[in-house]
């Protein structure tokens, strides 16, 4: 009988993937393995998902289902003739990370394969060429072309990396308002109309009005007439003068606060006489401004990356890349050291959790045929049940943990090469289920890498919750007592909260070298017009790291604190201290801020941190025999008249812009009686605690009316607000995060049953964590095994590596390129990771 004949019997269940079908053929739903692994992918030709052999094989136990596209990619060796050569460093041209012409772009080695595709039925594996394609089924080569065809489920997930270049249409585009002022813009000799400036230059594309652009963060740029035009006339949309080119120009809507595309850009340039065909460009456009700010950080982006050096790459379990899927640098980072934690390892490196619940998932599918179930329908729901389990975010744990220390991540490798190459894999469902309902995280966007840490270590917490277990995160946290003593009555009050992080400031006028800092700053002042002069190495501010910790362990002085003693307002002393310290300890460095023109920068400083440290005086030790506790009494709640103050959104996004969440910005506008950005900024740097002090002492159960109405504006209910409110200690910051992370339970949320704080406890009581596990503690000695380091103007763009001390070496991770560091840099770091010594 021919091999063919074996497919008859298969033929009811063959299904031909249709518009609305995901066809999972670019990685298995278990595991990281892809058509370019040793065994290649198995495609079921009924429900499209895509398995390596091990799961194939459990997959078909379960189900009953036989036939499977096998799908292979053989790499493909060049002749030496045909290598590519070399390929120089060239200048990044676009903002996006990891990708052709952006930061860190491939090194321009050309890799082949080739395609290898066959029918496989199982449980024997047998395998039936596609050549004879006259000997096979019609319904079986329509399926195999059409999975052949298809974009995979993943791509089709996956968005649009940003890379600054790819903007918006402007609402304003359509029905822009011009004015008939008979203003006619010449070809060049271009001046600001309201300071004497003659280059980043915006006209205005309602009246011709010619205008400077933003200060940028280093002090260079404009002095922001074109803002303050904005915002006397409401003339959206402005372009810039001399980026216009027969194939477009920078746009700018103020309105949106973006960059933005204007289908109409020629029609709006002509009311003003200008022909976009005969203009050439003369000034930089934004994407390469940026480029060029980012570049400015000076040597900051070859010293963390460690370039020019001939570093010797690794490979092996424990030293797996993370491919960069557009500014996922943050999420790799992150990821390395979580896994080069024991407590971690032990939880997530584990196949009989994965196999346990694809098992479970599947065991009662086997007979749906029987049972009257349509080919589609069972199909549906056996595809609905496998990506329901592989969406599991503790089997993505386990799969990615596995992953990056398998020895068998080797076998991918090429061995006719002697050199050793670094091998990676790219993570995609695992950014998809970490960022699932958060505004932030669900984007392509650059973040953060120290609110993602904050945000997995959630995510984490509330899955092993489901589980019943207790998170591995808890490693990292510990209790903090916060004391706040009245200078009117000199009494004081203790509250306890736990957190995850140590936030270090960076007191700048303890540099060391601030003579040597001048003289540069000096330097770079003078030659600021002119881009063409190099002004020598980069001399940053040298900090010592005990500088940080003095200014932590400083007392705070707190203006406008309801003082229960003395029944008004009056100032209070705010100090901070350790309950416990934790197994691993968590150093943030406070480098983004704002400066005194209000124009949000990142602190470009050097702070040597110790391989050893030791925090043993920071310990805290509760209320004093000779200390009087303030008393417990609220204070006198707003008068129910006061009419609510009106947040101008306009300010809201304007103080975000300088690096404040849009939660706080709305609270600062509030507290400040909306009285403008400049107001706002000032009293978010003068309460730059995660809740104003005087409103935690005296509210340590009940929700202010501010923050409910804080949430409230951002879309969720005063019931949902009060609940989050009510689980962070009346934290602003922390409710908005934690409402974003429970947004799965919010439709059950009792709000009117009372609920402890799960980060606030007395003074005296046993230190525990949210539930209800005492927290571990001992003595505050720690070695330095991990840090993140951040390249860039702002956490919004730029690029994050992480060093992490393995076997003795410093290794550096950057995203899939692993390799031997020579020279850590210990002083550039962003975030640090410590284990008790």
């Amino acid at each position: 009988m021919p091999d063919t004949d074996l497919l008859v019997p298969l033929l009811p269940s063959v299904r031909v993937p249709g518009l609305g079908d995901n066809v999972y053929k670019e990685e298995c739903c278990f595991s990281f393995d892809t058509p370019k692994s040793d065994d290649g992918l198995y495609i079921c030709l009924s429900t499209f998902l895509g398995f390596n052999r091990k799961y194939v094989e459990l997959f078909h136990e379960t189900t009953g289902h036989k036939l499977f596209l096998h799908m292979k990619q053989i790499k493909k060796i060049l002749p030496k003739s045909e290598e590519a050569s070399p390929v120089e460093k060239k200048k990044p041209k676009r903002l996006a990370i990891g990708i052709e012409g952006g930061f860190d772009a491939a090194n321009g080695e050309k890799v082949e394969y080739e395609d290898v595709n066959e029918l496989v039925i199982l449980p024997e594996f047998k395998v039936i060429g596609l050549e004879n394609i006259e000997e096979i089924p019609s319904v079986v080569l329509a399926s195999v072309s059409g999975i052949l065809a298809s974009t995979s489920a993943s791509k089709k997930e996956e968005e649009l990396s940003w890379d600054g270049e790819i903007r918006p249409v402007s609402k304003h585009a359509d029905k822009l308002q011009q004015l008939d002022n008979g203003v006619k813009i010449p070809p060049s000799g271009w001046k600001c109309c309201k300071c004497d400036l003659t280059s980043n230059l915006w006209l205005n594309l309602t009246d011709g009005k010619i205008l400077c652009g933003r200060r940028y963060f280093d002090g260079t740029g404009g002095n922001n007439h074109a803002v303050d035009y904005f915002k006397e006339t409401k003339y959206p949309l402005a372009v810039k003068l001399g980026t216009i080119t027969a194939f477009g120009a920078d746009v700018h809507s103020y309105d949106e606060d973006t960059m933005v595309e204007d289908p109409h850009l020629a029609k709006h340039l002509s009311h003003f006489g200008i022909n976009m065909m005969n203009m050439h460009k003369t000034e930089q456009t934004m994407t390469e401004l940026e480029i060029e700010l980012n570049e400015k950080v000076g040597n900051e982006w070859d010293l963390i990356q460690e370039s020019g050096k001939n570093l010797k790459q690794l490979q092996g379990p424990g030293l797996v890349g993370l491919n960069n899927m557009g500014n996922t640098c943050y999420m790799n980072s992150v990821i390395q050291v979580l896994y080069s934690i024991p407590e971690f390892l032990e939880r997530y490196t584990t196949e009989d959790k994965c196999r346990d619940v694809f098992k479970r998932k599947l065991s009662t599918l086997a007979n749906l045929h029987s049972n009257g179930w349509s080919v589609a329908k069972a199909s549906n729901e056996i595809q609905n049940r496998v990506l329901e389990s592989s969406g599991d975010f503790t089997i993505q744990l386990c799969k990615l943990g596995l992953a990056l220390t398998s020895p068998d991540m080797l076998k991918h490798e090429d061995s006719t090469k002697q050199e050793v190459t670094s091998c990676s894999v790219t993570p995609r469902t695992m950014k998809r289920i970490v960022g699932r309902g958060h505004p932030e995280f669900s984007t392509n966007r650059q973040q953060d890498t120290h609110e993602f840490l904050l945000h997995v270590l959630s995510v984490i917490e509330r899955s092993e919750h489901k589980n019943g277990s207790i998170s591995p995160g808890e490693v990292f946290r510990f209790m903090v007592e916060d004391r706040i003593e009245c200078q009117a009555s000199k009494q004081v009050r203790y509250t306890k909260r736990s957190d995850y992080a140590l936030a270090l400031p960076i007191p700048l006028d303890a540099a060391t070298n601030k003579a040597a800092v001048d003289e540069y700053q000096a330097v770079v002042e003078a030659n600021k017009k002119d881009v063409s002069v190099k002004v020598g190495e980069v001399v940053r501010p040298s900090i010592p790291y005990t500088a940080c910790i003095e200014a932590f362990a400083h007392d705070e002085l707190i203006q406008d604190f309801w003082s229960s003693a003395v029944k008004e307002k009056a100032e209070a002393k705010k100090r901070s201290r350790f309950v416990t310290f934790p197994d691993y300890l968590v150093v943030q460095m406070k480098k983004f801020t704002v400066g005194e023109d209000w124009v949000p920068k990142k602190l470009d400083v050097s702070v040597e941190m110790p391989d050893i440290l030791n925090l043993n005086d920071l310990r805290g030790g509760g209320l004093q025999k000779d200390e009087m506790p303030l008393p417990d009494i609220e204070p006198p709640s707003a008068p129910p008249s006061e009419p609510l103050i009106e947040i101008d959104e306009e300010a809201v996004i304007a103080i975000s812009q300088m690096g404040f969440p849009l939660t706080r910005c709305r609270d600062a506008l509030v507290a400040t009686g909306n009285m403008g950005v400049e107001a706002a900024v000032m009293w978010l740097m003068e309460n730059n605690t995660p809740e104003p002090a005087g409103a935690a002492a005296a509210q340590p159960s009940g929700a202010s009316d501010g923050n409910i109405s804080s949430i409230v504006a951002m879309g969720f209910t005063e019931g949902q607000a009060k609940k989050a409110l009510h689980a962070t200690g009346n934290n602003l910051e922390r409710a908005a995060d934690w409402i974003f992370s429970h947004l799965d339970e919010l439709d059950s949320i009792e709000v009117d049953t009372p609920l402890e704080p799960a980060n606030q406890v007395a003074a005296g009581d046993t230190p525990m964590d949210t539930s209800g596990n005492h927290l571990k503690d001992g003595l505050g000695n720690y070695e330095l095994f991990a840090f993140i380091s951040h390249m860039g103007s702002s956490t919004m763009c730029g690029h994050y590596v992480c060093h992490i001390k393995k076997d003795g070496r410093w290794v550096i991770f950057n995203d899939e390129k692993v390799a031997e560091s020579e020279q850590p840099p210990k002083d550039l770091g962003y975030i640090y990771f410590y284990k008790r010594a």
